[in-house]
C-alpha cells in the first residue's frame, strides 16, 4: 500500500486511473470497479511467468448481524449474556456450491472451458495453458486456484473467468465472493462479487485479452440466470454444450 509519505513526497502528482488499494507492506492488491475496470498486465511486467487467480467466498455475515437484537431488560439483565438462537442458515450454507471456471480462446482458433464440471482440469505446459486446481465445495480459505502459463501468452487470444453455483439453491446474494489475480508481478487484482442478484446461477467476473500488443484484464462482473452455454452466447464463443457432472471429490 502507497503510504502517506510517499504521496507527499510524489506531491500528489501521479497519473492515470486512481485504484483502490488493500494489503500489506511487501504486497497489496488492486480491487476493479466499475468505475476502474480494467489493468495492463504488460504495464506491470506480468506477461509472462505462471499467474493464478483464485477464488475464495464466505457466508455474508450481515445475513446474521442483520438479525433483531434482544433488547436489554432492568428486571432481566442476564437475558443479554445468553446467544441468541440461529434460524435456519445452517441448511443453506451446506447448499452453497461456488465453482471457478475459464472459458478459453487460443490464437489457432481452438476453444474449451476448464472448469470442475465434467473432470476439465486443462493442462500447464500444452493447450490451453491454464490448469484448475482443486475444487472447494465449502467455501474454505484457500478455496479454488486456476494456474496460467503466460509463457505462452501469445497463443492466448482471451480467457473468460467466471463462478457458478453447480448445485442448490442460486445463493450469490447470500454470499461474499471475490476473486483475486496474481501475477508474476506487481499488484494482485480483486474483483468482488457484492451484488446481490438471488436468482442468478452464474457470473462473468473478468476477462483477460490482448489489446493494441497489451495484456489486458478487465472487470466484468455481469450475472447470467443460466449456465455456461448462457455466458458463451453473451460473450459470442460459440461451443456447443451439453449436461456435464462432477468427478467424485478428488
Amino acid at each position: 500500500m502507497v503510504s502517506l509519505w510517499e504521496h507527499w513526497r510524489s506531491g500528489g502528482r501521479n497519473r492515470g486511473p486512481r485504484f483502490d488499494t488493500v494489503g500489506g507492506a511487501s504486497s497489496y492488491a488492486i480491487e476493479l470497479t466499475k468505475r476502474h475496470p480494467s489493468l495492463s498486465l504488460t504495464e506491470q511486467g506480468a506477461e509472462n511467468g505462471t499467474m493464478r487467480v483464485n477464488l475464495s467466498w464466505r457466508m455474508r455475515t450481515s445475513d446474521f448481524d442483520e438479525r433483531p437484537r434482544r433488547k436489554a431488560s432492568l428486571r432481566h439483565p442476564l437475558q443479554m449474556l445468553k446467544p441468541e438462537p440461529v434460524h435456519g442458515h445452517t441448511q443453506g450454507m451446506v447448499d452453497v456450491d461456488l465453482d471457478l471456471a475459464c472459458m478459453y480462446e487460443l490464437e489457432d482458433g481452438s476453444k474449451g472451458v476448464v472448469q470442475p464440471l465434467g473432470g476439465l482440469y486443462g493442462a500447464m505446459n500444452e493447450p490451453p495453458y491454464v490448469k484448475l486446481s482443486g475444487d472447494d465445495r465449502f467455501g474454505s480459505a484457500s478455496g479454488e486456484t486456476i494456474y496460467i502459463n503466460l509463457d505462452h501468452s501469445e497463443k492466448i487470444k482471451r480467457l473468460l473467468i467466471f463462478v457458478y453455483i453447480y448445485d442448490g439453491t442460486p445463493a450469490f446474494d447470500r454470499t461474499h465472493a471475490v476473486v483475486t489475480l496474481v501475477p508474476s508481478n506487481g499488484p494482485h487484482v480483486e474483483v468482488g462479487l457484492s451484488e446481490r442478484t438471488p436468482d442468478a446461477r452464474s457470473c462473468a467476473v473478468m476477462l483477460i485479452e490482448h489489446d493494441k500488443g497489451e495484456l489486458i484484464v478487465r472487470r466484468e462482473v455481469r450475472y447470467v440466470y443460466g449456465f455456461q452455454s448462457d455466458l458463451d452466447r453473451l460473450y459470442g464463443w460459440g461451443m456447443t454444450w451439453g449436461r456435464g457432472y462432477k468427478p467424485s471429490a478428488r
